[in-house]
């Protein structure tokens, strides 16, 4: 079994970065456009910890523990296979460091309810998963949580999508709040990094690629499905004749093309030809799919062999999770404190 080597653990002055996804599936080219390519350059540049967000996805999921359980794995190898590297990102399990529960507890006496209500973010999550107002407790509480998340590892740096940014706002006004009650600064704000390439959408033209939406690519995707997922993208429905002046705008082939296409010139010369006439939809998209085919191959490959090894990808989460319980236990330790809680 390969043993890990953290060599950047000692490095100093370099900003922390606290990122992560919800374990509740194989993660998608979505998820490689909007976050993990930004992850594997920061590998170099920050001390970065990458969450593997099991107890955030049960808010939802709650009652289908076994798929949050079995996709902690997933996620994992996916990390790995795109090229995360465990010697420069830590890798850790949200539901072994229990200081992040005990601050979100003590991080609720700093926010109400009608505020966590109000968050633009838990609002259009509510509305998009038709809660009403049977909405988990834990679901509603999720800024607290988030704001738990981000401050045990005493992060200053948080890439999210641009629809996340409230939830970023939120935890800094915790974090003022706690260091106004201490009358000191206990904890630092963080700022929110938004990548340029907004949301992919899906396959389908809806707004959001999703796991559960089946409208989105897995990174572990076989060439078929692959092939098949490009055939069934949504174009432009006017473009009926290759002699039709096409439309890129909405046309999600082009969205893609736009994330992935290595040559952004002869992509602008694509588009003038497709928005003149004749250019036909199959050429775009045999050009997407050798894009993608290209791209989720070495990335397959890697995961099948990781695959079989799954008890290196079980020792890099518990070593990194080790590392993260003690940066996470320290910060707890210094957040009670500066709060004059009673000590034994």
């Amino acid at each position: 079994m390969r043993r890990l080597s953290f060599h950047g653990k000692t490095q100093v002055n370099r900003p922390t970065i606290l990122t992560g996804d919800r374990t509740t599936g194989p993660l998608h080219i979505g998820h490689y456009a909007g976050s993990l390519s930004n992850r594997l350059r920061y590998q170099d540049s920050h001390e970065q910890f990458l969450l593997l967000a099991d107890t955030q996805a049960l808010t939802d999921n709650a009652r289908d523990p076994e798929k949050v359980r079995r996709s902690v794995m997933e996620v994992a190898l996916d990390y790995l296979a795109v090229g995360i590297d465990p010697s420069r990102t830590t890798i850790c399990l949200q539901s072994h460091l229990p200081a992040l529960a005990e601050l979100s507890v003590l991080y609720l006496n700093f926010v109400t309810v009608a505020r966590l209500e109000r968050n633009p973010t838990i609002k259009d999550e509510i509305r998009a998963r038709g809660f009403g107002r049977d909405i988990p407790a834990g679901f509603l509480c999720y800024p607290a949580a988030q704001a738990a998340d981000i401050t045990a590892f005493k992060a200053t740096v948080v890439p999210v999508g641009d629809d996340q940014a409230p939830l970023i706002e939120q935890s800094n006004e915790i974090v003022r709040r706690i260091n106004a009650t201490a009358g000191r600064d206990v904890l630092p704000e963080a700022r929110a990094i938004i990548p340029k390439a907004g949301r992919l959408p899906g396959i389908d033209g809806k707004a959001k690629m999703s796991k559960s939406g089946g409208n989105a690519i897995a990174l572990s995707a076989s060439p078929e499905k692959v092939r098949n997922a490009v055939k069934a993208m949504f174009t432009d429905p006017n473009h009926l004749r290759v002699e039709d002046p096409g439309c890129v705008e909405g046309n999600v082939v082009f969205t893609y093309l736009d994330a992935f296409d290595p040559e952004q010139d002869g992509l602008a010369e694509l588009k003038a030809q497709y928005q003149r006439g004749g250019l036909g939809d199959g050429k775009i998209k045999a050009r997407l799919e050798a894009i993608l085919q290209e791209l989720i191959a070495p990335i397959r490959m890697r995961r099948s062999q990781l695959s079989e090894d799954r008890e290196y990808v079980l020792e890099v989460i518990r070593e990194g999770t080790e590392r993260a319980r003690e940066r996470t236990e320290a910060t707890k330790r210094d957040v009670v404190n500066a709060l004059g809680l009673f000590q034994l």
